[in-house]
């Protein structure tokens, strides 16, 4: 007999509702919570989902409007591009062959795949490839049928390959080559690909456009690393190495200075400048694009080799780097105690040149610079200078058969004097006047009073007139070189703002001289100018680049590019470099080689050779907080 639970006095059972049955096993609630958990998660990815379609990634700005594929090219956006592939090589390919397709001045993508081939198997091969062409070749001969050169050389070539792989010297690809092109227009893509088919022609190897593969070509070269195209050709490591693209812009060395970074593919420019058939330097640039900030850290990094660094400095600029270093700063002007007389002579070094021939040396350099001080000469008055030149070093005893060591040179007042003793010079001595009793007296006439003793010398020659300019740096030039031909050193000179010097013929022809004659007594000299036109127009100018190894192309005006592009050659995209490249880029060459570059320093030669002002009144501002604080300590 069954009793409900209320007639038995017990709490009423509570009904089972449909959603949570009165009981379920232990498998039903964990798949219960599953589908749950299941459930939420889909919920979330969806809301997830939502929220990015109203979220800007990166991919949506850069990513093209659209794409359109053609049967032979596919517009992405406004470019069009169309891809290259290569279908057969000739026998051999030179080292670098690829360089001119890489240095075209225009937009391309390069893909290359490589699929190694197991050594067996191609050795498999050429043993059945061997064979066959034997037999061919006896067939031949016992027909009498003539000799058949290129089953011959086939055979030669396929039994060196079999030796070198069987060696191990040579390894077997499947190797694929594709290029993508890119331009504005259709007209323009189809001027591209034939001007590069053309240049693969040129070197006997054939190449296709992708015929509806467009798609599958551009998705090989773009850097995902996908080779959709699949389209081979067998060959070994030595001929894939000759592919190798970055050959052409390397300018890095063993040993020398770092000049800068390689803009083309981010090594490093490391050179020197005396490994090179001379070890001339020039620098063009603009006012601000870095000229002298390239060349002082030039200076600090040859310093640290031993190289000893002369410098004429027109502006004070290098005073700062002199100073950090414990460098000699001669500062030349009309009241300094630094005095440099033009008439000294060198002193022999060994017995190759005769004392004769160092007289009459100084003798035309003098001259030069008479010419300069004097403005216009006749014929007659040159030949009296000639004379009366000579006569001035026979009264010091200067003579062919004097010791140059122990003679004392004249100076300009000794040479007035020697003038005014000979008939038609009236004239002659009162231009020159002003060099030794004028307001011009305290530059040249006196005995030489500075010496080059020391790892860094400067010359300073701001505090000159522009007008005495060219005549100090001449006088100065002169010193250095009988300096440098007295005692064989790995010596730099820099002459900054050289555009002076080609103001005169005199002054130019000098230093075109010793341009071209500095590599016998292991110089080096860097020409620096801005003025890139007036120098370029001078005919010692074009031959002072001519005979430099080296030259750096910084930032250009509008009026000197077109100027430069004709003298180095240049494509409108290195054009477009110097005119837009920012303050230490530009272009390096070296010898047959160059490259895009751009300056870089660390941060403590940027503290030594920065020329900013701001930079610079920083420095100093700080120098003086330094001393100040210094001062304090010490009285304290």
């Amino acid at each position: 007999m069954a009793f409900e639970a209320g007639q038995l006095g017990g709490a009423p059972a509570a009904a089972p509702t449909p959603q949570e049955p009165a009981k379920l096993t232990a498998a039903q609630r964990r798949q219960r919570e599953e589908v749950e958990k299941t459930a939420a998660a889909k919920e979330l990815l969806e809301e997830e989902r939502v929220y990015r379609r109203g979220v800007v990634s990166i991919q949506d700005v850069i990513a093209p409007a659209g794409m359109k594929i053609e049967s032979t090219f596919v517009q992405l956006g406004d470019v069009y591009l169309r891809s290259i592939f290569v279908v057969n090589y000739p026998r051999y390919i030179s080292l670098g062959w690829f360089a001119p397709i890489i240095n075209m001045n225009i937009t391309l993508d390069v893909a290359m795949f490589f699929y190694p081939v197991k050594p067996e198997v191609i050795l498999k091969q050429l043993k059945k490839k061997v064979g066959t062409l034997e037999a061919q070749i006896l067939s031949d001969a016992e027909k009498g049928a003539p000799r058949d050169p290129i089953r011959e050389t086939a055979l030669r070539d396929i039994e060196d390959l079999r030796d070198s792989l069987s060696q191990g010297t040579e390894h077997f690809f499947q190797f694929a080559l594709y290029v993508t092109l890119y331009a504005s227009s259709k007209q323009e893509l189809d001027k591209l690909s034939e001007d590069v088919e053309s240049l693969f022609g040129g070197k006997l190897i054939y190449t296709k456009r992708v015929f509806f593969n467009s798609e599958q070509g551009f998705n090989s070269t773009i850097p995902l690393g996908n080779d959709e195209l699949m389209i081979t050709f067998n060959m070994n490591s030595s001929p894939i190495a000759s592919s190798f693209p970055f050959i052409s812009a390397d300018l890095t060395s063993d040993n020398g200075v770092l000049f800068g970074i390689n803009r083309h593919n981010n090594s490093l420019i490391l050179f020197d400048r005396f490994s090179m058939q001379n070890a001339n330097y020039i620098v063009f640039a603009t006012s601000g694009a870095g000229k002298s900030y390239t060349v002082k850290l030039e200076i600090l990094r040859s310093l640290m080799l031993g190289t000893e660094v002369i410098v004429i400095d027109p502006e004070m600029e290098y005073k700062h780097l002199s100073d950090a270093v414990g460098g000699t700063f001669i500062n030349v002007s009309l009241a300094s105690d630094a005095k440099i007389n033009p008439f000294d002579l060198p002193r022999p070094v060994g017995e190759e040149v005769s004392t004769e021939d160092i007289i009459r040396s100084a003798v035309i350099t003098v001259k030069g610079l008479l010419r300069i001080m004097l403005g216009q000469i006749t014929p007659q008055e040159d030949s009296i200078l000639d004379r009366a030149l000579l006569e001035a070093y026979a009264k010091k005893d200067i003579t062919s058969d004097a010791d140059l060591a122990k003679v004392e040179p004249p100076i300009i007042q000794d040479f007035v004097e020697v003038l005014e003793g000979m008939e038609g010079t009236k004239d002659l001595v009162i231009r020159l006047k002003k060099f030794t009793e004028g307001t011009f007296a305290g530059l040249f006439n006196s005995p030489t009073t500075v010496e080059m003793k020391n790892i860094l010398v400067i010359f300073s020659v701001r505090d000159l007139e522009d007008e005495l300019r060219p005549l100090a740096v001449y006088a100065i030039v002169n010193y250095i070189w009988n300096t440098v031909r007295s005692e064989r050193k790995k010596r730099i000179l820099v002459i900054d703002e050289a555009w002076w010097l080609m103001q005169h013929e005199d002054s130019a022809k000098f230093i075109f001289a010793l341009v071209k004659r500095c590599r016998k007594y292991y110089l080096g000299v860097t020409t620096i100018t801005q003025d890139v036109n007036d120098f370029l127009r001078s005919p010692y100018g074009q031959a002072i680049v001519t005979n430099s190894a080296m030259q750096l192309l910084l930032k250009q005006s509008p009026a000197a590019v077109d100027n430069l592009q004709k003298t180095f050659m240049l494509t409108d995209g290195e054009k477009f470099l110097l005119l837009e490249g920012g303050v230490g880029e530009g272009i390096f060459f070296a010898g047959n080689k160059h490259a895009a570059i751009k300056i870089v320093a660390s941060y403590a030669e940027d503290q030594v050779v920065t020329t900013n002002p701001q930079q610079l009144l920083e420095i100093e501002q700080a120098k003086k907080e330094f001393e100040a604080k210094m001062q304090e300590q010490k009285g304290d």
